[in-house]
């Protein structure tokens, strides 16, 4: 298997601290990252972003014109590339927050850049893994379940033939349980597939995707007949008999 080649992936940094962008490039181009943009604000960021397409966005929460929350829900108006939240925060409300808005990964302060380039390699790895299973797992097959089309070739998901904006995670969620329609996943198994962590932590931002995707997917959200609940066990992608 071919390694990632890790000099022609872009990375956008994000961030008020000309010293932290700085020491993250540095460690970058010492780890063969050889293409790194930067921001100082969210609004520069959120351009650079839509302009140039970048790999991966790592991005400060604490900014001066708008907080990198909302620079990431408008990033994902547009790109679904992995968001790295940097962050002083380290409560789990506020990891939750980050990565139930769209982050895929949450780094506290103090960091150490190296650790920065671990994990944007670790997502670059994990995407390099996930686009060698839907080859092996026929991508090209679309999923039908009752009025959700998933066209798997596009990775693009259709309700009455409208497309449905979905995040990264969103996608991913609901792809597996599509895959395994009818069949009870426990929470545990959800965050290993889609998160690629343990499921310590994860509870809540579980639940918050799930609600995510019911709202863009349910007639009735709060009574949801596609995405169901089994109390104690996990959820159920329910794919009726036609």
């Amino acid at each position: 298997m071919n390694l990632v080649n890790n000099a022609d992936k872009k990375i956008l940094l994000i961030d008020d601290e000309e010293d932290i962008t700085d020491l993250i490039e540095d460690i970058l181009l010492k780890e063969g990252f050889k293409n790194i943009r930067k921001a100082h604000c969210g609004l520069d960021g959120i351009k650079i972003c839509e302009d140039e397409k970048p790999d991966i966005v790592v991005l400060d929460i604490m900014l001066p014109d708008i907080d990198g929350i909302e620079v990431c829900k408008k990033i994902r108006q547009f790109s679904y590339c992995p968001i790295l939240f940097l962050s002083a925060k380290n409560s789990d409300v506020d990891k939750i927050l980050g990565l139930s808005m769209g982050g895929d990964d949450y780094i506290t302060k103090p960091f150490s850049p190296k650790e920065i380039a671990f994990r944007i390699k670790a997502q670059f790895r994990r995407q390099q893994y996930d686009g060698i299973k839907e080859v092996s797992d026929n991508k090209n097959e679309n999923i039908k379940i009752s009025n959700i089309n998933i066209d798997k070739l596009h990775s693009q998901v259709y309700k009455e033939d409208i497309e449905v904006k979905l995040t990264a995670k969103e996608y991913k969620l609901l792809l597996y349980l599509a895959e395994n329609s009818n069949k009870i996943v426990n929470k545990e198994r959800l965050c290993e597939v889609v998160w690629g962590e343990d499921y310590i932590g994860y509870d809540n931002t579980i639940s918050v995707h799930i609600r995510h995707l019911r709202e863009k997917l349910e007639e009735n959200p709060s009574k949801p007949e596609i995405i169901v609940t089994v109390i104690g066990l996990g959820y159920k992608l329910v794919k009726r008999k036609e």
